[in-house]
């Protein structure tokens, strides 16, 4: 038996969610409306799962880290809408385990629940998509550690690394910035190596850091390209 918690401000989402989750090997013991219920919740039923819309009204972020400071067994399924790159990353830094989206299949939030409980990591397919094409590898994730070096970085690419940050293609950037894709990539692998970092997710999470853009700024956007 799975104890599931429900975490969503929208009512109607926690109805069609109670739905999917009517069977034998899961236990729904809770539903919070905002990061406060959230927190009590996770204090009393101690559930082995929670399945999070953290952009509804009444969350943040934050409520994941503040639960898994009050018990660190407990998991965390982000279920939003699609997010951008550097959303994704900012969650699973700030302890989701799994992530899938809310048009997702009924088996998929069903699966993603159940292997999240067994402790593996689950992303529906689009999450998997966003994480291939901005080639987040997410187990460095964690790993992503920054000195007290001073970096210089020219104007070009703090506006990069801004862009790259806010889920943007290199083909994007090159559009917005009227430079060729090689140009581009050029500028991507030069910040890499001084920032020290291997990977699109250092890049965003330095972003975060230095307070290039916002976690939440972005956080409905979501690019097709």
């Amino acid at each position: 038996m799975i104890n599931l918690l429900l975490a969503d401000s929208n009512e109607l989402t926690r109805v069609g969610l109670r739905t999917i989750f009517k069977d034998d090997i899961f236990q729904i013991i809770g539903e919070a409306t905002n990061s406060e219920e959230l927190l009590d919740q996770i204090k009393s039923f101690k559930p082995d799962v929670v399945l999070i819309d953290y952009t509804s009204d009444g969350f943040t972020i934050d409520a994941v880290p503040n639960g898994k400071a009050i018990d660190d067994k407990v998991k965390f399924v982000g279920i939003t809408p699609l997010q951008d790159a550097q959303t994704l990353v900012h969650a699973i830094k700030s302890g989701v385990t799994s992530y899938i989206k809310k048009d997702c299949s009924l088996e998929e939030i069903k699966n993603a629940v159940v292997e999240t409980s067994n402790n593996n990591t689950f992303f529906c397919g689009t999450i998997l998509e966003t994480i291939r094409k901005e080639d987040i590898n997410i187990e460095s994730i964690e790993e992503v550690e920054f000195t007290c070096d001073p970096v210089v970085l020219s104007e070009r690419e703090q506006e990069i690394i801004t862009l790259i940050a806010e889920g943007h293609t290199n083909a994007v950037i090159s559009e917005k910035l009227f430079l060729s894709k090689h140009t581009v990539n050029t500028h991507r692998k030069n910040i890499m190596a001084k920032l020290g970092v291997k990977n699109t997710a250092g890049i965003v999470m330095y972003a975060i850091k230095e307070k290039f853009t916002s976690p939440n700024k972005y956080l409905f956007s979501a690019e097709s390209d």
